[in-house]
């Protein structure tokens, strides 16, 4: 990435933190409290949910800016000291809700104005990975930060049911949520399906949109209504320029610290898409 400088990367295990460091050009650490003796603008915290607060809150600390994957905390108590460690020292709080910066989103956010209904479905086949945290925050909490910064605004009901199958975690769950303007969102997520699905629909007045996350694919329909005469359907695939969302998520970060500015995913999201995750996974628990 121009205008940056990989200082380094850290693993706990010596010999990835060194096979990643030289095809990287960089060098490898093997504990993130090494990165504190150096000079680092920003840290990219990529570690098991449950500890990034204690590898991020360091830093946020010493005024350096952190890029925390999602969900941003183990817990909205651990969430709540990042946001304050962030606002004392100044330091840039990013949290990597990648869909966010996925191209078809983009295209899709000028489109849904009054949403009614939204239906998702986010299915993906079994992986080792992210297993100390359940589908809600692996997988479903993706789809949950689009909602909240389409609706701007809180449920005022949820309904929530989750299965675990091949772990002691929630592998597959559904929550529906009702907003105070009358949408209703039907959210389904899987990380043990055969296919792998990633799509999102809007139904609102006169209108319809859908986006294929991995496709990076929108289609768009509208009803035109014209006085006295049939109304048409008009509609189909818009434009939509590919790119990496990790790559534009990276560039969005380096340019908030670089501008001091806040991200495009900030602290304060973060926190309400992990505070609608909790509400669901509470719900579930009490089904």
């Amino acid at each position: 990435m121009d205008g940056v400088r990989l200082v380094a990367v850290v693993d706990t295990k010596p010999g990835r933190a060194q096979e990643i460091a030289s095809q990287t050009g960089t060098i490898g650490l093997t504990d993130y409290r090494q990165l504190l003796e150096r000079r680092v603008d920003g840290v990219v915290v990529a570690v098991p949910t449950e500890i990034h607060g204690e590898v991020a809150m360091p830093f946020l600390e010493r005024g350096i800016a952190a890029l925390v994957e999602k969900p941003m905390a183990h817990s909205l108590t651990e969430a709540d000291a990042m946001l304050a460690a962030a606002a004392a020292s100044g330091a840039t709080l990013a949290v990597g809700q990648t869909e966010r910066y996925n191209p078809a989103v983009a295209t899709m956010l000028p489109l849904v104005t009054s949403p009614r209904f939204i239906e998702v479905h986010r299915l993906g086949a079994f992986s080792e990975r992210s297993l100390d945290i359940d589908v809600v925050f692996d997988v479903m909490i993706h789809d949950l930060d689009i909602i909240l910064a389409l609706v701007k605004a809180e449920p005022t009901a949820i309904e929530a049911v989750g299965v675990p199958v091949l772990t002691d975690k929630y592998d597959i769950a559904n929550a529906r949520l009702r907003f105070a303007s009358g949408c209703i969102a039907n959210v389904t997520a899987s990380r043990i399906s055969k296919e792998r699905v990633r799509k999102i629909r809007f139904f609102q007045p006169d209108a319809y949109v859908s986006i294929d996350y991995a496709e990076q694919e929108v289609e768009g329909y509208r009803l035109l209504r014209r006085g006295g005469e049939r109304p048409q359907i008009q509609g189909g695939k818009l434009p939509v320029t590919r790119e990496e969302p990790l790559k534009r998520e990276l560039s969005d970060f380096v340019r908030a610290v670089r501008d001091r500015r806040p991200p495009l995913v900030d602290g304060a999201a973060g926190r309400r898409a992990l505070a609608l995750a909790q509400a669901i996974a509470d719900k579930m628990e009490t089904v």
